[in-house]
Order: structure tokens, then C-alpha cells, then sequence
């Protein structure tokens, strides 16, 4: 259940369209998700929202498309966000995640828990050898 409600017509506002349009652009489809029909409340935080996501995860990096899903999927695993770890599963499927790789994901997500709580635990220091500012 939503926060806020649905903004009625919200591609009224040509700010909100010209933001939807470039996301059904960007992405090669006519979906837009809820994310962005629930940001159209405030068209300066759509456009800023969708000017980072676009630069960050539709703009060719050094990071391949998969990886960059990859590491939304596990964020957003430790951040709990349900949403997003639902949308950008689905995305990492489009961008061909197999079963075996997501199953592999999921490991490391796990691993990566239980050991940071165990280190957050033990309050260890970081080892110089990890440490980029410690004198060689």
C-alpha cells in the first residue's frame, strides 16, 4: 500500500511527460513503472530521480548492464526494499540472468550478511594490507 496517492493525469504536466517519454525511449517499451507514477507528484524530483538512474544504469560503463543489476539486486536485498529488488530482478532476467547465476547471487548475498555481522560484531579493525591509506 502506497504513502501517496496516484497522481490523476499526471502526463497533464509536460515536465512529467517529457520524462515518461524518455524513459519509454530509454528502455524500448510503453511500461512505466510505479516508481515514476508515484515521483510525478514532484516533476524536479522525477526528472533529477530519472536523470541519475539514467545516467548511472542506462549509460555504457565500465560495468556491464548485468553486473549493474546484480549489485542493485543485492542493495537493494540489504536495504529491504521488496520494490526494487522485485523490479530490478525482473530487469536483470531482460538482461539475461540465468537461474544458476541468481542462485549464485543469493549465496553471495547471504555470505556477505552473515559475515559482515559477524565482523560488525567483533568490532575487528581493518587489516593495513585493506587499509588505502595506510602507509606502505
Amino acid at each position: 500500500m502506497s504513502t501517496l496517492a496516484p497522481i490523476p493525469d499526471a502526463e497533464k504536466d509536460p515536465r512529467v511527460k517529457a520524462v515518461f517519454d524518455d524513459i519509454c525511449a530509454t528502455r524500448k517499451t510503453d511500461f512505466i513503472n510505479n516508481l515514476w507514477h508515484a515521483l510525478a507528484f514532484d516533476p524536479v524530483l522525477l526528472e533529477s530521480t530519472w536523470a541519475e538512474v539514467k545516467r548511472i544504469m542506462a549509460t555504457p560503463s565500465t560495468l556491464d548492464p548485468l553486473t549493474k543489476e546484480l549489485i542493485y539486486i543485492a542493495v537493494s536485498v540489504a536495504n529491504g526494499c521488496s520494490y526494487c529488488v522485485h523490479s530490478h530482478t525482473a530487469a536483470a532476467r531482460a538482461k539475461g540472468m540465468t537461474a544458476a547465476q541468481h542462485a549464485e547471487l543469493l549465496s553471495i548475498i547471504g555470505l556477505a550478511a552473515k559475515t559482515n555481522q559477524i565482523a560488525n560484531a567483533l568490532q575487528l579493525p581493518v587489516d593495513p594490507a585493506f587499509d588505502a591509506s595506510a602507509s606502505k
